[in-house]
C-alpha cells in the first residue's frame, strides 16, 4: 500500500506540475479561437492567443463587452443601430494604451492609419451586427468600424469617412 500511495502521489505531482505550467503559459493569454478567424490584432499587446497576435472568432469577440451606436452613414440609407465591441475595450482586455497609432486592414487589403487617442474619443466601434442583424461580407461585415457620427459633427467629413472600415481583418497596434 505504501508504494502504491507513493506512486499515486507522484502521479498527481506531475499533474500538478503540468497544469501549472500550462497556467503560467496562459496567465497573459486567452483561448486560441475555435471557429474562423474574424479579427487579428497585433503589435504591443498585452494579452495574446495565437502566438504574438491576438485571433479572434465569433465567439470569442461576442464575449467582449457589446455596445450599441445609433447613428447614420454615407453608405447606408437612414439611421442604423450598430452593435459591436467599442475600440476602447478591445484595447483594454488586450492589455494596450491607447497612445500612438493602429492600422486597420480590410479582407480587400484597404488599409488606413488613425491615431489611437482619437479613434478612443470618437467612440470607434467594431461593429458585427446591423439594425439587430449579423454583418455578412455583402453589407460591409463582418466587423465594420463605425463612428457616432450624427452625435459629433467634427467627425462629419471625408477624412473621418475614410476611417470606416468595412470587411475589417486585422487590426495592427503601432
Amino acid at each position: 500500500m505504501p508504494g502504491r500511495l507513493l506512486r499515486l502521489l507522484r502521479h498527481l505531482a506531475v499533474l500538478l506540475a503540468a497544469f501549472l505550467i500550462a497556467s503560467a503559459a496562459q496567465a497573459d493569454g486567452f483561448p486560441a479561437p475555435a471557429g474562423p478567424v474574424l479579427l487579428t490584432v497585433t503589435g504591443k499587446l498585452g494579452r495574446t492567443n495565437q502566438g504574438a497576435a491576438a485571433a479572434f472568432d465569433e465567439a470569442l469577440f461576442a464575449g467582449l463587452p457589446q455596445k450599441r451606436v445609433e447613428t447614420s452613414t454615407p453608405w447606408t440609407d437612414g439611421t442604423k443601430v450598430f452593435e459591436g465591441v467599442l475600440l476602447a475595450d478591445l484595447l483594454d482586455f488586450l492589455g494596450v494604451k491607447a497612445t500612438g497609432r493602429f492600422r486597420a486592414v480590410a479582407l480587400n487589403e484597404y488599409e488606413i492609419d488613425t491615431p489611437l487617442p482619437e479613434a478612443v474619443e470618437h467612440g470607434a466601434l467594431l461593429a458585427t451586427r446591423m439594425d439587430g442583424k449579423p454583418m455578412t461580407r455583402r453589407d460591409k461585415g463582418p466587423i465594420w468600424i463605425v463612428y457616432p457620427r450624427d452625435a459629433n459633427p467634427r467627425i462629419q467629413d471625408e477624412r473621418h469617412d475614410a476611417r470606416w472600415v468595412w470587411q475589417l481583418a486585422r487590426i495592427e497596434i503601432e
